[in-house]
């Protein structure tokens, strides 16, 4: 018992270092022993375990975002045959934030912005029953063409292009039905905190 606490008072020792009118004390990482000893173990590392499962999914991840914009285009037909409801409206939301999280993940993050303007249309329109069908399909369109196009050298800036004049659309569309609710209004549109352009 007393070697054990010998040993963990001897790992868990920070280091100080001083400069000038102020000290930096780094506290021991107890972690960094046992992730030595895995990698140490018959070469067991779980970081390169994990990406390589990564690699081999990833050939499957272009099928997954083909789903994923099927399922798009499938909630924006049930929106023109049945109109906005609670249900297709949740439907054509749900798809589309899914992309907006998925995109990074499965190689499309230049897609994500044009599926977050749908979300926010959706999400900031008061009477969805006011919302342009063409607006939809201008975004289910873009996010459709983008995912189509991945393969091309210039897909960043087509997205780009496609991206920021989604937003103006969408922005002076949701100033105008929002026009009698300043507070909320505001909020609609601020600047987006990440970045617009596409990052790979």
């Amino acid at each position: 018992m007393a070697k054990s606490n010998q040993t963990k008072s001897k790992q868990s020792k920070p280091s100080v270092a001083t400069y000038g009118d102020y000290e930096m004390i780094t506290p021991d990482n107890p972690l960094r022993m046992v992730v030595k000893e895995t990698v140490g173990n018959g070469g067991n590392d779980p970081i390169a375990r994990a990406e390589a499962a990564l690699a081999k999914l990833s050939t499957e991840f272009s099928s997954w975002m083909d789903s994923e914009c099927a399922r798009l285009d499938a909630a924006r037909n049930d929106i023109k045959a049945k109109g906005f409801t609670k249900a297709t409206r949740d439907a054509l939301f749900h798809a589309a934030h899914d992309i907006k999280g998925e995109a990074a993940t499965f190689g499309y993050a230049f897609v994500a912005s044009s599926a977050d303007s749908l979300c926010r249309l959706l999400d900031h329109t008061p009477d969805m029953n006011r919302i342009p069908m063409t607006l939809v399909d201008q975004h289910v369109d873009a996010v459709r063409a983008i995912v189509r196009e991945k393969a091309r050298p210039d897909v960043a800036q087509i997205a780009d292009a496609l991206t920021r004049r989604l937003r103006e659309v969408t922005d002076e569309f949701l100033a105008q039905e929002n026009h009698d609710r300043p507070d909320v209004l505001a909020g609609i549109l601020a600047p987006p905190l990440a970045p617009t352009e596409p990052s790979f």
